[in-house]
C-alpha cells in the first residue's frame, strides 16, 4: 500500500501528525486492515488547503501522481481529532476527491484512532 495522507490545514498548530505516522508504522487504525505482509509506505502528507477543501482534488492528483494507490483523510477531518470538531466539508471533500481522481485508488476516510476511541 502506497499512502497518500490529506490532512486538515486547521489543525496543523494543534497536530504534527504524528499519530497519523504512528498508524501506520502499528498498522492501527486504517491501516490495521491492511493485509499481512503488505507493505505500508507513506509518499506524501499534505493539508486540504484550508476550507472549504477545493485544493484537495488537486492535492490528491498530486499524491497519486507520487505513487498513492491509497489515499487517507487523517483523523482530524472526519473524527475533529485532536481538537474535537470534525470538518463540516469533510464528507463533500472525500466525495469529490473519490470522484476526481478515478477508479482502482483507495480512499480511507480516516487514519488513527482517537484518545477517547482507544
Amino acid at each position: 500500500m502506497r499512502v497518500g495522507i490529506i490532512r486538515c490545514m486547521q489543525t496543523e498548530d494543534h497536530c504534527p501528525g504524528t499519530a497519523d505516522f504512528k498508524a501506520v508504522r502499528d498498522r492501527k487504525g486504517a491501516f490495521g486492515e491492511a493485509p499481512e505482509g503488505e507493505s505500508i509506505e507513506i509518499v506524501g502528507f499534505c493539508n486540504c488547503g484550508g476550507c472549504p477543501g477545493k485544493k484537495a482534488v488537486f492535492r490528491a492528483r498530486k499524491l497519486v501522481d507520487a505513487g498513492a494507490d491509497t489515499i487517507a483523510f487523517a483523523s482530524c477531518i472526519q473524527k475533529g481529532t485532536p481538537i474535537g470538531y470534525p470538518c463540516p466539508f469533510g464528507k463533500k471533500m472525500q466525495e469529490v476527491v473519490s470522484k476526481n481522481i478515478g477508479d482502482g485508488i483507495k480512499i480511507l476516510s480516516y487514519t488513527h484512532e482517537s484518545p477517547a476511541e482507544k
